[in-house]
């Protein structure tokens, strides 16, 4: 009798110590429902805290780890990009090399001859040290020591004196002087700034005109190529040998992907030189839109301040002081430095009329 008292009393002990735990198992639930509840409200009138904030702040906070996700991926892409366009345009250069220039060497004039040859080589060579220049130049950062820098503004994530038309990128995670953007899907893995802005441009569009040059002059050998795929299908089939059908294969590969890449970088070029035309970036456009804008209410005028006139901007932009730099420094291969350091913007050289500064008048 007494022992199956204990075995009650020992069970009604494990009962309550059980229900305890269980209590004290619901409330550290319900403490971190408190508490998670806290922090959101906490985070809400964070977001409200002010009068400056609006939609777009609340956006931008609410996407902020979208931000940090994209720019810590697309950060290894990069390398991939590189890779890419180096093989791609190795491929092409092979192709020309091994299918098309015997070609051309046993049916072309003289003289037509000599024209691919020449330009072929040059447009070639143009490509590959642009491309070599805007992957490996520093865009140009601010300068370390901050005593002697001029800012015009601060840099939130900084801290530091941001000087004009300087602008912090968020995949590099430091300022760029003169900032155009992070090229990451445009194959260089670098910033585009002050240092390298003429380099990528450059590459852009020799690789434009390379990519038309081989598209027009491809035209008739793409057609006689594709004409003759259609006939593998045939019964009975053609007797195509190995090394002429990878030639088939090889031009229309050649055509179609050239033919593409002057339709995507050829609508590119043409809006960086739009922005170049204006004295602008492609940060800058937004800006002064939004500012044209602004002003436009008020009743004034926008000008752009480091807007000099359409062709001094291009003068400034190329670096062309004299005629003569329109060979050497634009026509072939130059590694001359843009007009100032980016860190402050006096009149350049080659400038014919002196404009005012100001933003509006």
């Amino acid at each position: 009798m007494r022992s199956r008292q204990r075995m009650f009393a020992a069970a009604m002990r494990l009962l309550l110590k059980c229900l305890r735990l269980g209590r004290r198992r619901r409330f550290k639930l319900v403490r971190q429902a408190e508490q998670l509840w806290h922090y959101g409200h906490l985070c809400l009138r964070s977001l409200l805290y002010n009068s400056f904030t609006n939609g777009d702040v609340v956006l931008d906070s609410l996407f902020e780890p979208v931000y940090w996700l994209v720019d810590h991926v697309t950060r290894w892409f990069g390398v991939v990009f590189v890779a890419l366009v180096i093989g791609l345009t190795s491929s092409i250069v092979a192709i020309v090399y091994i299918c098309l220039l015997p070609l051309i060497l046993q049916t072309y004039t003289p003289a037509w001859i000599c024209w691919h040859l020449a330009y072929g080589h040059w447009n070639l060579i143009m490509i590959v040290f642009h491309y070599y220049m805007a992957i490996t130049t520093s865009p140009g950062h601010p300068p370390q020591a901050k005593d002697d820098l001029t800012g015009v503004s601060i840099c939130r994530k900084c801290i530091a004196p941001k000087p004009a038309r300087t602008h912090h990128c968020s995949i590099c995670n430091r300022c760029v002087l003169k900032m155009d953007h992070h090229c990451q899907a445009a194959w260089l893995n670098n910033c585009v700034g002050h240092y390298n802005h003429r380099y990528f441009f450059s590459f852009c569009l020799f690789m434009t005109m390379g990519c038309i040059y081989c598209s027009i002059s491809g035209w008739e050998m793409f057609r006689d190529a594709y004409a003759a795929i259609e006939t593998y299908y045939q019964t009975p089939p053609p007797t195509f040998h190995f090394r002429q059908r990878a030639f088939h294969k090889s031009v229309v590969y050649l055509w179609v992907l050239c033919s593409s890449v002057a339709l995507a970088l050829g609508a590119l070029t043409l809006w960086h030189a739009a922005l170049i035309t204006r004295g602008e970036t492609s940060i800058e456009r937004h800006i002064n839109k939004k500012e044209k804008q602004r002003l436009q209410k008020k009743g004034k005028v926008f000008r752009n301040p480091y807007s000099y006139g359409s062709w001094d901007n291009w003068k400034v932009f190329l670096g062309v002081d004299v005629p003569r730099h329109w060979l050497t420094r634009v026509l072939l291969p130059s590694s001359h430095l843009p007009h100032g350091t980016g860190l402050s913007w006096d009149l350049p050289p080659c400038v014919t009329e002196q404009r005012a500064p100001l933003l509006a008048i």
